[in-house]
């Protein structure tokens, strides 16, 4: 009997796993996917071939067009994730670092970003389909982190108060995607000049409290 019971209970559940495994092995597919496009568009820019990306990944050409039949499609996931984890990363150097450093470290890390996809402006400009939902994306998920970590640099007096964020953001991206930057760590040393400049004219929070005193 317990055989038996095993036969009609146990069988369906062994066979359960089996049923759930095509869905395991897709993530992880898809997770290898993701993370080999991102090295791969960072040295190859977007336009690289698919099956470099299939290679990098340990996939076959056939998964990758399984998960995204067109290339819009694999670049849109690179930039959601990528735009996720920056802001996801902001709390973190904030609570890691002094105000100034936090700011410092995300705009590299977004600078990185940027600056390491070739072609991902003229992608996003296409005017494809797979790209329209991204701009809301990036407000809902990296504009509020980014304006958290200005508001405190700003807060701790440790940066101009009257720099617009979303400029500081969009001069960041510009100097990323200019076509004079040659690598990432011209970039990034462009950017490091950039920020360091948002020191120049900060007032002190004390002399802040002092100069309305004065008032």
């Amino acid at each position: 009997m317990n055989e038996e019971a095993d036969d009609q209970t146990g069988g369906s559940n062994r066979e359960r796993p089996a049923e759930r495994r095509p869905r395991a092995d897709a993530q992880r597919n898809l997770d290898a996917l993701l993370r080999a496009a991102k090295a791969v568009f960072a040295e190859s820019g977007v336009d690289a071939p698919v099956r470099e990306i299939a290679e990098r990944a340990g996939v076959g050409v056939g998964t990758v067009y399984r998960h995204f039949p067109q290339r819009a499609g694999l670049i849109a996931a690179v930039c959601r994730q990528e735009m996720e984890a920056c802001a996801d990363a902001a709390p973190l150097l904030a609570n890691e670092n002094p105000p100034f450093e936090a700011l410092m470290k995300w705009l590299q890390r977004y600078a990185a970003w940027v600056g390491t996809k070739r072609g991902l402006a003229k992608a996003l400009h296409s005017g494809d389909p797979a790209f329209e939902a991204l701009p809301a994306y990036f407000e809902q998920h990296l504009r509020p982190a980014f304006r958290t970590l200005f508001s405190s640099a700003v807060a701790a007096g440790v940066v101009r108060a009257d720099v617009d964020p979303d400029d500081l953001l969009g001069a960041v991206a510009s100097l990323c995607m200019s076509a004079h930057n040659s690598s990432a760590d011209h970039a990034g040393r462009m950017v490091a000049l950039l920020v360091d400049g948002l020191r120049y004219g900060c007032v002190a929070p004390t002399a802040q409290v002092a100069g309305r005193l004065r008032e």
